[in-house]
């Protein structure tokens, strides 16, 4: 494991101690966390934006999508409890 030094304000790390403390952890721990926990969340933002990338690049290739309507209504559907067939995506008229 390699060593990193940060240089913190005197009040962040004041606060820092006092969240790790409340939180029954080590300063240091409570940091690697939060660097865990905002990485991980950098990486799940940017896995994201890649798959709506890869989706709407199939959707310019295709042209086909689902009208809002079909859509809205499977999901209010879906959040009634029910399992209605997804709707099917096709080539809209413009």
């Amino acid at each position: 494991m390699s060593t990193t030094t940060i240089r913190l304000p005197d009040e962040l790390k004041a606060r820092v101690a006092r969240a790790a403390e409340r939180a029954g952890t080590t300063a240091h721990n409570f940091i690697l966390e939060a660097i865990t926990e905002k990485t991980e969340a950098e990486d799940r933002r940017s896995e994201f934006h890649a798959l709506a990338e890869q989706r709407f690049a199939q959707f310019l290739e295709s042209g086909k999508s689902i009208p809002w309507s079909e859509m809205r209504e499977y999901l209010l559907q879906r959040v009634a409890g029910k399992q209605p067939p997804l709707p099917t995506a096709r080539k809209l008229h413009r």
